[in-house]
């Protein structure tokens, strides 16, 4: 491969950071600005130049559709051995490489939900709970340990935490304690504990220690603004002394201050490494000019990071309503969504975002009464679906005996003998859903290189159930802003505009209020050619009159 080939294809800015390869690197690269083609381009021409080993090389990401589509980029780039993970991943594989020689006994396995152990404490203390409560008793449980507090200094600050489910906080401290308990006697993990006892390990074991370094040299991170005190304790024990590192990010988007991240890692960058090599990529390739001086209202002034300069079109300027109420809001969102789909957009183009998962229902309903298909990101898992396990096991048997049928051929004959048909169906419900993840599965015939083979496809397909890196469906999304991060549509609405929800409640200091303004850039700027702004003047469920946000002045100059 001629290293000078890959270089073709990127802008000044992504050049220099992809050329950047001895030594640490910070990439400041700004929303859709190109951000995985520059790292993943960089790991190619580091590779192709012999600066890097393929085997050598760790690419951390924080969620697994992040490692999964960086993975396959590389792929496209020819460079199939490098070692894309998250955090977790890549300390579940070495607890669980190194625990039995430690322990003599397999690594204990990892709680796929903390939710029902939580609800066990808690029924055990005689605490009342709901959904909603287990779901911000995980999440504070996440941030103590994220932060790197044991639950004896949690103690001595969880009085100035903020208030979590209405417990007081020697009840959510309770609550905690005994969900400690019950998990080590269930000899379970969560997956901050993966995290913990791999840094412990890497700490009292300089043998395993020596060994982990020696096998990755070269270490990319990637939303480097997100990275938690556990995270970068832990990235630092893979370094050990050296400075072979590459962090990208954006300040703007930082938006889990809540779980224990801080952007200060890399803001700081520069200050770790004196000699580090800092490049801000501010070219944005994903939304039109009207977009992107929406965001730039919004966030200037908020970091040191340049605004962004859009490279396409000026595009249609950005609607903005105001609905009687949060159930109208969502109706005038449904026919909109119609309207678009007549014009020919496709409904995985579409997406409704908003800032606290309850307000899924109203659109749901809504969407549901005009016959949209949609689905809701963190909803049932794709690879989890009865159908979808019987077809794997289909396609896994086709790897026994020879066969010289093309690989799309072997998938789609496999999901024919449950069912599938070349024809979409014309009921709706479960028939059409059942067709649909089928069909989503066969998809991913077209996204391996040509002449794959199918055990090359089934290799990907272990891969995408290991890390829960789903297919796109053909349906509208609807999701929390938070769940859409690292995503883009055609079309984006975001709703529920309205001091409570955003910025939410409980932000009440001036960096609780930034975080939320952060996170609403972050909705703006998921969007490419068309973006909608509502908020409802009555809250349907409650009846409470509302106000609109504060952020909609910022972005409407009214």
């Amino acid at each position: 491969m001629d290293p000078e080939l890959l270089l073709e294809a990127l802008d000044p800015e992504q050049r220099e950071a992809a050329t950047s390869l001895v030594g640490p690197t910070c990439i400041l690269a700004g929303a859709g600005t190109g951000k995985t083609r520059t790292v993943t381009h960089r790991i190619a021409y580091g590779i192709a130049k012999g600066h890097f080993a393929a085997n050598r090389v760790l690419a951390l990401t924080y969620t697994s559709r992040a490692a999964g589509e960086l993975r396959a980029r590389l792929r496209q780039l020819g460079i199939p051995g490098v070692a894309v993970k998250t955090f977790h991943a890549a300390a579940l594989s070495q607890l669980e490489f190194f625990w039995p020689q430690l322990a003599g006994v397999p690594a204990p396995n990892v709680l796929s939900s903390k939710s029902k152990i939580i609800a066990e404490a808690a029924e055990s203390l005689k605490i009342r709970f709901d959904a909603a409560m287990l779901r911000d008793i995980a999440a504070e449980i996440e941030w103590r340990k994220y932060t790197m507090k044991s639950l004896e200094s949690y103690e001595a600050v969880v009085s100035n935490r903020p208030a979590v489910a209405g417990l007081k906080p020697e009840q959510l401290l309770q609550v905690q304690k005994v969900y400690e308990e019950i998990k080590i006697k269930s000899q379970k993990l969560d997956w901050e504990d993966v995290l913990l006892l791999t840094l412990g390990m890497l700490q009292a074991e300089p043998r395993i220690l020596a060994h982990v370094q020696q096998q990755y040299r070269f270490f990319t991170v990637d939303e480097y603004q997100d990275i938690s005190p556990l995270q970068q304790a832990l990235l630092e024990a893979w370094l050990g002394d050296r400075s072979d590192l590459c962090v990208v990010g954006d300040p703007n988007q930082t938006i889990y201050s809540f779980s224990g991240a801080s952007s200060s890692h890399l803001l700081q960058f520069s200050s770790t490494y004196p000699n580090a090599s800092v490049i801000s990529l501010t070219r944005n390739y994903r939304s039109t000019a009207n977009i992107i001086s929406m965001a730039n209202r919004l966030i200037r002034g908020e970091t040191s990071m340049d605004e962004l300069e859009a490279q396409g079109p000026q595009g249609s300027t950005p609607t903005v309503f105001e609905a009687k109420d949060s159930a109208t809001e969502a109706s005038e969102i449904a026919s909109a969504i119609k309207s678009q789909l007549a014009r020919g957009i496709k409904p995985n183009e579409i997406a409704v975002l908003y800032r606290v998962n309850s307000q899924s229902e109203l659109f749901e309903k809504a969407l549901a009464d005009l016959n949209i298909d949609y689905q809701v990101r963190g909803g049932e898992r794709f690879f989890n679906r009865p159908e979808i396990i019987q077809l794997v096991r289909l396609v896994r048997a086709e790897t026994i005996l020879p066969t010289d049928k093309p690989l799309y051929q072997i998938v789609s004959d496999a999901a024919r003998e449950l069912g599938w048909k070349s024809k979409e169906p014309a009921e709706s419900g479960s028939v059409r859903e059942q067709w649909e993840a089928l069909n989503s599965f066969i998809a991913i015939v077209d996204e391996l290189p040509e002449g794959s083979t199918i055990a090359d496809f089934v290799k990907e397909i272990d891969e995408r159930i290991r890390s829960q890196h789903e297919p796109v469906k053909a349906a509208v999304t609807l999701s929390t802003i938070h769940a859409a991060k690292g995503l883009e549509w055609d079309s984006v609405f975001l709703a529920g505009l309205n001091e409570g929800l955003l910025p939410i409640s409980y932000a009440r200091t001036d960096l609780a209020i930034y975080e939320e303004r952060r996170l609403f850039y972050v909705g703006i700027t998921r969007a490419r050619k068309e973006l909608s702004l509502s908020s409802a003047r009555t809250n349907a469920i409650n009846g409470r009159e509302q106000s609109r946000s504060r952020f909609l002045d910022l972005v409407t100059n009214s």
